[in-house]
């Protein structure tokens, strides 16, 4: 096990001369390993081609009259920012115009620019604050860009490179919540202190409309835009699964009466509120996962009156929602297979709209909530590519675009199965490949923050890993959000191993199955996943044949101390409470490392510029485990982020460099 005195505490100085002298030299041992035989190669180029692809469908956000889009291609690697008129769209017309090229800014201003979204203004859709990060960073450069004119605004709205969160008030004010200087970060690393912002007058000046404790997460505000309901609200989260929210009046703030644990939201003059734990009111208990409307106005009066929108089951759970303009559409999920239904405020009457094929996703992509009740939707699964439907406000659906077949599914199918957890519960997964001849079989999970992983249609491992006869498994452990939020909390804090216990349940499925063997069974994860994995190397080495661990989480006794760490201490615990620490240390992949434990080979990768997840995790795991002589491979990429990849051709190249590895080391 590590010592107390931590021998690696240098690999977390991120850019000191040692560090980044280890970091390549562990590159190059990597790259000349893993590049031999010429598969890495070749999976770099298909993948690349699959990332490129002129036929991917895009995923638009409609604001006003276009859809906007950020597209990646050979062409422009670092992305074009575009827009389409809706109408131009559903004709089927291709030729988008160019707003922003990242890659002609980058050259021009000589920096590493990655795109990072734009807040595009309501109503007028005139002006958009920019987001761009060096290499990929979560903290970014704010700028104002003219939509008209298509250029950087002369002396508009502009920040300097932080973790910010900035929204439209109207054309000439903005919301920030930025680093105002010293004192202004939470512990996490986020903003505090959240300003309404004039233009014209200093930053420094601007009135503060909330100033959060130090040891919350973040804080920010934002405008309800909708005509004839314009509300102002700012928030701040005491941890990564509360909030406290505040309608801004001309009175002064107004705190918002709804459970800390639960979601809200305003639209026109309904009220949705989602709860994330048992909540009793007006005289009745609502389950968690509930869906409840109610009058705006006569809600802030006091009356509790409720609507039951949506009524959680042991197998159905609310997945997402999307306003249109005056209906609402609902993502169901029954064990994880999706539906959407559309429902009228006032009688809340459920119109299905459509339901997934067995194993695959309906989403909603995007809706224009200011102007009409048509939305975007998407269809998917495993071994089909995904479908863009336009569907009318009467609720029928009409294909606009379908992506090709990136790889041969042929002899391939789909099952699903439930394994039995260690506490008896029910877990679901996925198997996709041939059930005559199965190979390598490839296992995923996240597992964490009430995230859902439901199926979805890859190129990346379908060409390389299902085409070259490999099997693919998704498992849907608790931790994350595919039966409500009782199936996140059941594996939150001191109950986090029952996650590890269910990924370990499927496992051994696997193998009771017949579908593959511990020695062929190759698992990966990131973020809070890396950490899944790191568990699994540490806990059960035996069931596996090669972990791959991405960006991860691995020092539980420092995650708090590290970068964004503070913000997840409501997901995991506090290790500085000996309380906490106690079931921290007990399965804290970095504190559990053994000598002679027969440890599977193990691939890490991470990323210099992650400023989320600190990269000493993955660069201290992989000096304890060869110092003790394990098979360890690692790799760090120079930008990327917490994404690990800036472009795609940094993608493809992380991408094979994983699947290479999982290849050789379960032939």
């Amino acid at each position: 096990m590590v010592d107390d005195e931590d021998q690696y505490l240098w690999l977390e100085d991120v850019t000191s001369a040692r560090a980044l002298a280890w970091v390549r030299q562990n590159n190059a041992s990597a790259v000349a390993d893993l590049s031999r035989g010429g598969l890495f190669d070749r999976l770099r180029r298909e993948i690349h081609e699959v990332l490129d692809a002129e036929e991917r469908v895009p995923l638009p956000t409609w604001r006003g009259a276009h859809l906007y889009d950020f597209r990646q291609d050979a062409a422009h690697p670092r992305g074009v920012w575009r827009r389409m008129t809706v109408e131009a769209f559903r004709a089927g017309e291709s030729t988008w115009d160019t707003l922003l090229d990242v890659d002609a800014t980058a050259a021009a201003e000589g920096e590493s620019w990655v795109w990072k979204g734009a807040r595009v203004l309501r109503p007028g859709h005139t002006r958009a604050l920019v987001s761009l990060s060096r290499g990929g960073a979560d903290a970014v450069v704010v700028r104002e860009f003219d939509l008209c004119s298509l250029s950087f605004v002369a002396d508009g709205f502009t920040l300097a490179e932080a973790k910010s969160e900035v929204s439209w008030i109207d054309q000439d004010e903005i919301f920030v919540a930025t680093d105002f200087g010293a004192g202004s970060l939470t512990e996490s690393g986020y903003p505090r202190i959240v300003k309404r912002w004039r233009r014209g007058t200093p930053l420094a000046g601007a009135p503060t409309v909330l100033a959060a404790p130090v040891t919350d997460v973040f804080a920010y505000a934002w405008r309800s835009h909708q005509d004839g309901f314009v509300r102002d609200f700012a928030r701040r989260m005491p941890d990564f699964h509360t909030r406290e929210t505040f309608l801004l009046t001309d009175d002064g703030p107004v705190r918002m009466d709804v459970p800390a644990d639960a979601y809200f939201e305003a639209h026109r003059e309904w009220l949705l509120i989602r709860t994330s734990t048992p909540w009793t009111a007006g005289g009745t208990t609502h389950p968690a996962g509930t869906l409840l409307a109610a009058r705006f106005d006569a809600y802030l009066a006091g009356e509790r009156e409720m609507t039951v929108v949506f009524a959680p089951d042991e197998r159905t759970s609310l997945l997402d929602w999307r306003w249109t303009r005056d209906r609402l559409v609902l993502g169901l999920l029954t064990d994880v297979r999706g539906r959407l239904e559309i429902r009228t405020p006032g009688t809340w009457s459920a119109e299905p709209i459509a339901e997934a094929d067995a194993y695959a996703t309906v989403g909603i992509v995007t809706a224009e909530p200011d102007e009409c009740d048509d939305f975007l939707m998407t269809s998917e699964g495993f071994l089909r590519p995904t479908t863009l439907s336009y569907v009318t406000g009467a609720g029928e659906p009409s294909v606009l675009r379908t992506a090709p077949d990136f790889f041969d599914a042929a002899g391939a199918e789909v099952r699903q199965y439930f394994a039995t957890s260690d506490d008896g519960t029910r877990i679901p997964y996925f198997v996709v490949g041939s059930s005559a001849r199965p190979g390598p079989t490839l296992l995923y999970a996240y597992g964490g923050f009430e995230a859902a992983r439901t199926p979805e249609y890859s190129g990346v491992i379908g060409r390389g890993w299902l085409a070259r006869g490999g099997t693919y498994v998704l498992a849907n452990i608790r931790g994350g959000g595919e039966y409500g939020p009782g199936w996140h909390r059941a594996a939150l804090r001191e109950n986090r191993p029952r996650a590890y216990e269910d990924f370990a349940a499927v496992a051994r499925d696997l193998v009771a199955r017949g579908i593959t063997t511990p020695r062929r069974l190759g698992i990966h994860g990131r973020s809070n996943g890396g950490l899944l994995m790191g568990v699994m190397l540490t806990r059960y080495p035996e069931l596996f044949g090669a972990v791959a661990i991405g960006v991860p989480l691995l020092d539980m006794r420092r995650y708090h101390r590290l970068l964004a760490g503070a913000s997840w201490m409501a997901e995991y615990g506090d290790p500085d409470v000996p309380e906490d620490w106690d079931f921290l240390r007990g399965y804290s992949p970095y504190h559990n490392v053994r000598a002679r434990a027969g440890y599977p080979p193990v691939l890490l990768y991470t990323s210099t510029k992650d400023d989320r997840v600190h990269p000493g995790h993955a660069r201290k795991m992989a000096a304890l485990l060869r110092r003790h002589g394990y098979d360890v491979t690692y790799y760090e990429n120079t930008e990327g982020g917490h994404a690990g990849a800036a472009g795609h051709e940094q993608e493809a190249y992380l991408e094979a460099l994983r699947l290479t590895f999982l290849w050789h080391r379960l032939r």
